[in-house]
């Protein structure tokens, strides 16, 4: 079992920065990507980011060149770099880990709102 906790959503005006945290705990030698996925409200969920337990990151389109993801093996951490942000950002972030056989592992969500 992993558990993840993610941490730093809140509000924010268009244009500003925001940094999502997300810590790993449990079977953590399981885990081999980390990233970032979102709801917004009345959609499906979608890919934001992720990165490889070597530190390969893979972005969404609609991100690209506004976030970075960041990870630390070490720190069992996955953080979520955020600028420029727009209002169609506004979504529940959530973090993910997907094991070596292939088990995905969720966080709760935090949720970013972007102001316009």
């Amino acid at each position: 079992q992993v558990q993840l906790v993610e941490s730093g959503g809140g509000l924010v005006q268009f244009g500003g920065s925001l940094r999502l945290s997300c810590a790993a705990s449990g079977s953590i030698f399981s885990i081999n990507a980390m990233g970032w996925y979102r709801q917004p409200p009345g959609k499906s969920r979608e890919l934001v980011a992720t990165v490889t337990s070597g530190g390969e990151p893979n972005y969404a389109d609609s991100v690209k060149g506004r976030f970075t993801i960041s990870r630390s093996n070490t720190k069992n951490t996955v953080s979520l770099q955020m600028i420029s942000l727009k209002p169609e950002d506004t979504a529940v972030y959530y973090c993910n880990a997907e094991t070596r056989i292939g088990r995905d592992y969720w966080g709760k969500g935090t949720l970013v709102t972007v102001s316009s």
